[in-house]
């Protein structure tokens, strides 16, 4: 009897389903049969095209449109993410933890693995509450419908919207396998705090790849997509916890968990890990444009810094405004894996070395930055490619700050005389030992003294303002200033071919990248290298998408380069940087300080790497202890001291002596002697301030703000521009 009854309940259960389902059948059609019979006929036959389409349309790619960029240092090192809105990491499903493909289809779609994309009677149960409530209140989305929308619709609550979002769901399933639709689904589905894809939220929450992920955590990470806001890891972690025991409880009643493994991940209490956000500040606004700019090479634009007309540079500076911002927006959505030459361990070296030489000036602006401020980029010698650049002392600032290293241009002063003035006039047949007259040239540089007769090795260790005037302006400004075209400087003006620019007196100025890819010049024999740190670009995949050759061009005769860079050793060990050498390792380089001491520049380098840097305000402004020989060689010393220690000495190339040349082609290297000057420590006092057009002593300021005594050593001072 007791059997009998039981028969007759089961079939009044199963007739009841079937009724039921009969009526949401009917209900769904009444609905049909109202929105076409009030109109609606047409609107939802074009919202039907639209949605097949888009996934006819898609492919793969469209559900990976949006990838985070990772950033590395020369030892694969994570420097930075580069994300648009989004945070994501696309993994294939063969790297998804099948926990989280169970966990995910437990709590939000059952018959996932069943239906045809939608689920009737949620569809039903939201159509109801529809007719009733006038709006649309109920989701009732299966997984493919969730996707359908993450993709391809918006979140809107609308009706035109949840039917769209049906013809989409159901091309979805007929395009593409359950597994692929999971795959798309959990790489895009959102997990709050700016995560998307399980990926990323494995990586914001947790600091770990979801491959290494328990249980517990896996189910943690599930339970946030259904409401990002109500399970919000960081705000709410309690109402988190607990969905991620109702997951567990859900997928031990589908028996993909066993009873053990269930009782462990509900006993395991979740600590996050969020990962701790070092900004690399200087770094990455470099790396960043390096990209776009090798990005922008690929697609074959051609990068330019003369133009013959004023309608010609604007056109030029609109494409590439256009094509910078279209690979910028690439470089925040496409995933790209960007290797790059920094080396963080030189970049915190130089960043210390800056710091610690200006800490003395402590006087900000307005919006809270330093005032006075100092610049360096770093390039090694080897590869021409930077290995450090730092825009500015460091500060905590929100954001990304003006990085002065590659987007500040400024008066070089004499750092500027290899470059126009002496490399070009030893091409012309001259040497070290050539004699040139230091005297007073009509409407040229004033000074206090001059030398006369001296060699033009002794013209550059002493910084001597005529003799560059007048050799200047033996070979024009014309030849000395395409110097600088050649090596792509981009802020070379109209104004600057006058004779002012000899001495630094430009109109628009330089950068320390500038400047230092320059003087890598002179240490390369002449052949010009254009910085940058880009190695190589992949996909996030692996796949190479671009690879940097550090193409050369002559610039420069290779032996007029080395009788420059021998000149140069001798402004660090009798020249306006004296002392400011490497011990045990030759190094070469020059000062430059600009009228008024508003700016300071020291260039130098080794047979290793080539170091710029820069020292002034952003508003430019005197500092009287602010020369060439001063702070920025003093920085330049400092680090270059560091970066070099363990290294073994390497003499640079010696020049060919033409003189001493045999007829067989063969030579003997004779250095020149250094030329002696006669009651040296009487001439060291007259010409103290020779390079420095009416500057007059002044009482030392003792004001808080400046320095140490003993953090610099002061040097005679050196020359300034007109």
């Amino acid at each position: 009897m007791a059997k009998k009854k039981k028969k007759q309940k089961k079939h009044r259960v199963f007739w009841f389903f079937v009724k039921f389902q009969i009526f949401l059948m009917l209900v769904v059609l009444g609905m049909v049969g109202y929105y076409y019979l009030g109109g609606y006929a047409k609107e939802v036959k074009a919202l039907r095209d639209d949605g097949l389409n888009k996934v006819r349309n898609s492919t793969e790619m469209t559900f990976r449109a949006s990838e985070t960029t990772e950033v590395f240092d020369c030892n694969n090192n994570l420097i930075s993410t580069v994300k648009g809105m989004k945070d994501v990491y696309y993994i294939s499903f063969a790297d998804i933890p099948s926990a989280a493909v169970n966990a995910i289809v437990s709590i939000e779609d059952k018959k996932f693995y069943n239906h045809i994309g939608i689920d009737f009677m949620a569809i039903a149960r939201a159509a109801i509450a529809m007719v009733r409530e006038r709006e649309v209140k109920q989701g009732g989305s299966t997984i493919t419908q969730q996707l359908a929308r993450t993709v391809f619709l918006s979140n809107e609550r609308t009706w035109q919207r949840k039917v769209e979002e049906i013809y989409i769901a159901l091309e979805l399933e007929k395009k593409y396998s359950k597994e692929q639709i999971l795959e798309f689904y959990l790489n895009n589905v959102y997990f709050g705090n700016g995560y998307y894809g399980i990926e990323a939220a494995s990586r914001g929450y947790f600091n770990e790849t979801v491959r290494n992920l328990d249980l517990a955590q896996i189910t943690f990470l599930c339970a946030i997509p259904n409401n990002p806001t109500l399970y919000n890891p960081f705000g709410n972690p309690q109402n988190t916890m607990k969905r991620r025991n109702r997951i567990l409880y859900q997928m031990l009643q589908d028996k993909v968990i066993s009873v053990g493994q269930y009782d462990e991940a509900c006993m395991e209490q979740i600590v996050l890990n969020p990962p701790k956000k070092k900004k690399n500040d200087y770094v990455e606004t470099y790396a960043y444009n390096c990209a776009i700019r090798a990005l922008m090479k690929q697609e074959g634009f051609r990068f330019r810094n003369v133009f013959t007309t004023s309608a010609e540079r604007r056109e030029y500076e609109k494409s590439y405004k256009e094509l910078y911002e279209q690979c910028q927006s690439s470089l925040f959505t496409a995933g790209y894996r960007i290797y790059t030459s920094i080396d963080l361990k030189k970049q915190e070296e130089l960043q210390k070395s800056i710091n610690e030489q200006l800490k003395g000036y402590t006087e900000k602006s307005k919006d809270g930055t330093y005032k006075l401020q100092g610049a360096g980029v770093c390039i090694d010698n080897l590869t021409g490619r930077v290995v450090a650049i730092v825009g500015g002392r460091h500060q905590e600032r929100k954001g990304y700050t003006l990085n002065r290293a590659f987007q500040s241009f400024r008066q070089p002063g004499s750092s500027i005389k290899p470059l126009i003035v002496y490399t070009p006039y030893l091409e012309k047949g001259n040497t070290p030992d050539t004699k040139v007259e230091d005297k007073k040239v009509k409407d040229g540089p004033k000074e206090r003294s001059y030398l006369g007769k001296i060699t033009l090795r002794t013209a550059v260790e002493k910084s001597r303002n005529a003799v560059a005037w007048q050799i200047f302006d033996e070979i024009t400004p014309v030849v000395g200033i395409q110097y600088l075209l050649d090596m792509n400087f981009s802020k070379i003006d109209s104004n600057d071919y006058y004779l002012p620019a000899a001495l630094g007196g430009m109109y628009r100025g330089v950068s320390p990248l500038e400047m230092a890819a320059a003087y890598a010049t002179l240490e390369n024999d002449g052949f010009y290298r254009e910085p940058t740190c880009i190695v190589r670009i992949t996909d996030a995949k692996g796949n190479l998408v671009l690879q940097t050759e550090q193409e050369e061009k002559s610039v420069y005769k290779a032996n007029a380069s080395r009788m420059m860079t021998d000149i140069m050793t001798g402004v660090l060990t009798r020249g306006t940087a004296r002392g400011k050498g490497i011990p045990n390792m030759p190094t070469a380089g020059k000062t430059g300080t600009t009228n008024e001491n508003k700016d300071g520049w020291f260039v130098g380098y080794s047979h290793y790497f080539t170091t710029s840097i820069w020292v002034g305000y952003d508003t430019p402004k005197k500092l009287d202890k602010l020369q060439g020989g001063t702070y920025p060689a003093q920085i330049w010393h400092n680090f270059m001291l560091k970066i070099h220690k363990g290294l073994e000495k390497m003499k640079f190339l010696p020049y060919l002596d033409y003189e001493k040349q045999g007829v067989d082609g063969s030579y003997e290297k004779i250095k020149p002697e250094v030329e002696k000057v006669e009651d040296e420590d009487e001439k060291e006092e007259e010409i103290e301030n020779e390079d420095n057009e009416d500057i007059e002593d002044e009482p030392e300021d003792e004001s808080e703000d400046e320095p140490p005594e003993e953090e610099v050593q002061e040097d005679e001072p050196e020359e300034e521009t007109e």
